[in-house]
């Protein structure tokens, strides 16, 4: 191994090391302790060394969004093959989008409701957040309904699983109708 393929190596070890450090970080105590200052003490290394990788906390935020977005979309691909029939599909693919809400707060903030400096429905949007929109579609197209673009399905649908991740979470909706919520929306909006 060339002293170029061991130093490029090194430095996308940094470079997870930050992302990962950041990501606890923002779990364990929320996005406003993850600071460069925090970030460099936990990680060892010098604030310079932690802006060679990202110019800031905004390209930070962008990154754990990006590898959230791969994760949620291998997490969706997983769920909904394994149900039986249409509806089943559209269930399980809600109930896997709500439960990594719900388990990965500080990365669904970073992907949904922080500014990480990513675009969303454009051209230049990152491959990650649009793999992880075609996950979504990729189930919910089968169910749109006749006449009833996919892509505009998916969206709407994808807007009220977000709508009830974030006002579960934060605490403005019951916990005990989470379920009905569920089925409510999927029942209304499917057509299966």
């Amino acid at each position: 191994m060339s002293v170029q393929e061991r130093k490029e190596r090194e430095r996308a070890a940094r470079e997870r090391l930050i992302v990962a450090t950041a990501r606890e970080l923002a779990e364990e105590q929320g996005w406003d302790a993850v600071t460069t200052r925090r970030l460099a003490e936990r990680i060892e290394y010098s604030q310079p060394v932690l802006y060679s990788h990202f110019r800031g906390k905004r390209e930070i935020i962008g990154a754990v969004a990006l590898e959230g977005a791969t994760e949620m979309a291998a997490a969706l691909r997983a769920a909904a093959p394994t149900a039986d029939g249409p509806r089943a599909r559209v269930v399980a693919l809600a109930r896997t989008y709500l439960d990594f809400a719900e388990r990965n707060p500080a990365v669904y903030d970073a992907m949904f409701q922080l500014d990480g400096g990513l675009a969303f429905a454009r051209e230049d949007t990152p491959a990650p957040l649009k793999d992880a929109f075609a996950a979504l579609l990729e189930t919910l197209a089968e169910v749109a309904g006749d006449g009833v673009h996919p892509g505009v399905f998916t969206e709407v649908f994808w807007a009220s699983l977000h709508g009830l991740a974030t006002l579960t979470r934060a605490g403005r909706l019951p916990a005990e109708y989470a379920e009905g919520r569920l089925e409510l929306l999927v029942d209304r909006l499917a057509v299966v």
